[in-house]
């Protein structure tokens, strides 16, 4: 007999985190474009974000015609990626400047670390959007899955991270709730 599954969180019943999802208003739209073998993914931190934050929406894609991409995007958008070295430069939007006041919209690619890098290739318009990024050192909660990249967050964690810089006078961080939940449970699970 198969496992019931959560139909929100999609999730076995007993590893559901609905009951810590919150539900977080924002001024800057998150557009969160995910890998289709991201969505089956059981730890899948962009449905959570996206299941918190009353702005955002969801598309599952590896690619999007230039036609559907330019429908999607809105005017003053910034994707969350690193500046990697194989990335045109662009502007870099810096929380508190002129540009991040005029954001609209947080672009982010929900994929594992060569799925994004493939997924931007496919896509030039998302290389040629302004760039929100971190520095320093970054340490993630995700215990049950590791990243190939030194100092990587899950995309629920780095979209906490740079929502409470662009709009401070939020609570972003609260969109962890369901993930550290998450976490948990399933550490819980494999004692």
């Amino acid at each position: 007999m198969p496992r019931e599954i959560c139909p929100t969180c999609q999730r076995p019943r007993n590893m559901c985190y609905c009951g810590a999802l919150v539900r977080i208003p924002s001024r800057i739209k998150v557009l969160i474009i995910q890998h289709p073998q991201e969505q089956k993914h059981p730890f899948n931190t962009g449905r959570m974000a996206h299941l918190c934050l009353d702005n955002s929406e969801l598309v599952v894609a590896e690619t999007l015609s230039e036609e559907s991409l330019k429908q999607l995007l809105k005017p003053h958008s910034a994707l969350l990626y690193p500046s990697l070295s194989w990335l045109p430069p662009v502007a870099a939007i810096e929380p508190g400047s002129p540009q991040g006041e005029e954001l609209e919209q947080l672009v982010v690619v929900d994929a594992t670390w060569r799925k994004s890098k493939k997924m931007l290739h496919l896509q030039p318009l998302l290389q040629q959007l302004p760039r929100v990024s971190f520095s320093g050192d970054m340490s993630s909660n995700y215990q049950v899955r590791k990243s190939s990249m030194e100092n990587s967050l899950s995309t629920i964690e780095s979209i906490a991270l740079a929502m409470q810089q662009l709009e401070p006078e939020g609570d972003f961080e609260r969109i962890l709730q369901p993930f550290n939940d998450m976490v948990s449970r399933q550490v819980a699970n494999h004692r």
